[in-house]
C-alpha cells in the first residue's frame, strides 16, 4: 500500500500532464482520492491538497506560455494568443479562489507576451510569415494590460497585423 505522500505525488504528476483544463484533472483526483470505490477513500486535509493545487497552477502556466512561444506557432500543439489569454484568465481565477500568488506567473507571461508580439510584428512586417495572432487587437491589448505591461510599449504595427490576420 502506498503512503499518502506517494499517492499525492502520483496524482500531482497526473495533473501536471493533464489536458488543456487541469482543473478537471484536479477535481477528478479529489473524487478518486476521497470518494471513488476504487480509490483509497482518503480524508484529505487542506495541506494535503496544496501539491495538487500547485500542479493545476503550473499546468495552466505551462499551457499559457506554450502558446506564447514563437517556436510553437507551426506545431499542432499551438493554440495561439487567444487561448493563452483564456488560460491566463483560468489561472488567475483558480489562483484567486485558492489563495495562490500569481505575481511570478504574471511576470513570466508578460515577458513571453512581449517577446512574442515583438517577434510577430518583426516577422510579419518583413514578409517572413503570415500573422499567427488569432484574436482581435482589443483582446491583445486587454491581455497586455492585465499582465501589467505599459500601453505605450505595445509593438508598433501590432494593430495592423491583428487586423490583417482576420
Amino acid at each position: 500500500m502506498l503512503d499518502l505522500e506517494e499517492i499525492l505525488a502520483e496524482e500531482r504528476l497526473l495533473i501536471l500532464h493533464s489536458g488543456e483544463i487541469p482543473e478537471i484533472a484536479y477535481h477528478s483526483s479529489l473524487l478518486y482520492l476521497s470518494e471513488d470505490e476504487d480509490g483509497p477513500k482518503l480524508n484529505l486535509k487542506e495541506i494535503d491538497l496544496t501539491p495538487l493545487k500547485e500542479a493545476v497552477f503550473e499546468r495552466y502556466k505551462k499551457i499559457m506560455l506554450r502558446d506564447l512561444n514563437p517556436r510553437n506557432r507551426d506545431k499542432s500543439i499551438y493554440r495561439g494568443v487567444a487561448r493563452s489569454y483564456v488560460n491566463w484568465q483560468r489561472l488567475k481565477r483558480f489562483a484567486q479562489k485558492e489563495g495562490l500568488d500569481i505575481s511570478l506567473a504574471r511576470k513570466e507571461a508578460a515577458e513571453a507576451l512581449s517577446k512574442f508580439l515583438y517577434n510577430e510584428v518583426e516577422e510579419v512586417g518583413s514578409g517572413a510569415r503570415n500573422s499567427s495572432i488569432n484574436c482581435s487587437y482589443e483582446e491583445v491589448v486587454q491581455f497586455w494590460k492585465e499582465l501589467g505591461l505599459p500601453a505605450d510599449e505595445l509593438p508598433k504595427g501590432l494593430k495592423k497585423i491583428c487586423e490583417e490576420s482576420k
